[in-house]
């Protein structure tokens, strides 16, 4: 077996019923890379302590299965990264959808060595105003502040190593704070980031459609997102209560 260019990390937990929807679009983009360029990827789903079936539907999918206990997605994410042998790494949630050009895109920007990463932005689409306007705030914050969610972040191998990966200490916004790192480190290296504007992934709207809109801002707001990251009971409803 050759060994891979690219890994995808995809943590995931309890996600049995939504693997089947959205990894084969990850599948069927990497594919389109792989036979344009001849180079090959692998996809490694990162089992976080699930207690339904995500680990056999991975599997069954084609993907590489790696477990993680600790219910933390900073080391769920590491713990990935850790497993993975490619050269470069993207990111993704086990709820987006890829676009199919999105890996031969976000390949040709990382091979060219003019950047250490990146992102697609995510293009939400909850069914309630509230939390579309909640949406259109996040999507302008970042834009402002050229940044990018964990639902799906690129980099080089040497990058993350060298930023020694995402916080472990936080369970709410280690996302936000690894790519910030990210940013700088391109930067100063004069290899920018990039957000590939041109393409969207879309994540699932699960939690905005099931969720009220307040218990939605409650948790997504800016006071808590910077002052309680590293609260496991701040954020623990987060962790056990997601809308499956």
């Amino acid at each position: 077996m050759s060994t891979p260019t690219l890994s995808i990390v995809i943590p995931a937990f309890n996600e049995g019923a939504y693997l089947p929807r959205y990894l084969p679009t990850v599948i069927k983009s990497l594919q389109m890379w792989e036979e344009a360029t001849g180079e090959s990827g692998e996809i490694l789903v990162v089992d976080n302590a699930s207690v339904d079936d995500t680990a056999k539907v991975a599997a069954s999918l084609g993907a590489r299965v790696v477990h993680e206990d600790v219910r933390n997605i900073g080391q769920v994410r590491n713990t990935g990264a850790e497993a993975a042998r490619g050269q470069y790494l993207f990111f993704i949630d086990a709820d987006v959808a890829v676009p199919v050009e999105g890996i031969t895109t976000v390949m040709r920007l990382l091979v060219s060595g003019l950047h250490v990463g990146g992102a697609i932005p995510a293009l939400y689409t909850p069914k309630r105003l509230g939390a579309r306007l909640l949406c259109r705030y996040w999507d302008a914050y970042r834009r402002r502040h050229r940044g990018a969610q964990g639902v799906d972040q690129f980099c080089t191998i040497a990058a993350f190593r060298t930023l020694g990966g995402y916080r472990t200490d936080w369970f709410m916004s280690e996302d936000v704070e690894f790519f910030a790192r990210l940013r700088q480190l391109g930067d100063a290296t004069r290899r920018p980031v990039v957000l590939v504007d041109e393409l969207r992934v879309r994540p699932s709207t699960r939690r905005y459609d099931q969720w009220p809109t307040w218990r939605m801002v409650w948790w997504q707001n800016p006071i808590t997102a910077r002052l309680l990251p590293a609260s496991a009971t701040f954020w623990r409803h987060w962790y056990q209560s997601t809308v499956r």
